[in-house]
């Protein structure tokens, strides 16, 4: 059974809106002249649609639910990670000089681990975008090789009779 962009928008529904694959929100996408390119990825159109939808009152408020927002899982740890060091420092705090050193060791430990953890994700991080750097360059022009095989032409024949002209036919066509 065919996606009609038509009559789904006739008859809308959050549930099967949110169902839709990618090929169908890019059908839903066209019928609705939104501007957007094939290669983006699925949410990123979903939410084109999502927001086209709701603008043009097909859709109530509560499609806005469906919206997804690109959270970086990177971002969202530093910040996890930023708050329990708060904590930490608050706690530590209001011990104040109540607490005694193994408790202040232990506390001290543990942010030098969260640190770690820090630090770890933040190489993660480069790692991921090194990788997406090197797939990026991999696509080369194949002019920055030579291929011997499309060249093989040059090369002179060999005949054992004739060698003396066979090099200087060689380095004539080197040159």
């Amino acid at each position: 059974m065919a996606f009609d962009a038509g009559k789904f928008l006739k008859t809308p529904d959050l549930e099967s809106f949110d169902n839709l694959k990618k090929e169908e929100l890019v059908l839903l996408a066209k019928h609705l002249k939104l501007v957007f390119k094939v290669s983006m990825r699925k949410q990123i159109i979903k939410n084109l649609v999502i927001d086209k939808l709701v603008d043009a009152e097909i859709l109530g408020e509560e499609a806005l639910e469906l919206k997804v927002e690109n959270v970086d899982a990177f971002k969202l740890k530093q910040l996890e990670l930023e708050h329990e060091l708060k904590l930490k420092q608050a706690e530590t705090g209001n011990e104040g000089k109540v607490g005694n050193g193994k408790k202040e060791k232990e506390d001290e430990l543990e942010l030098k681990e969260l640190k770690m953890e820090r630090k770890r994700l933040e190489m993660e991080k480069l790692k991921i975008e090194m990788v997406k750097e090197e797939s990026n360059t991999k696509v080369q022009s194949k002019s920055d090789y030579f291929d011997a095989a499309k060249n093989i032409r040059l090369v002179p024949r060999f005949c054992e009779k004739t060698v003396d002209k066979y090099f200087p036919q060689f380095e004539k066509i080197a040159r």
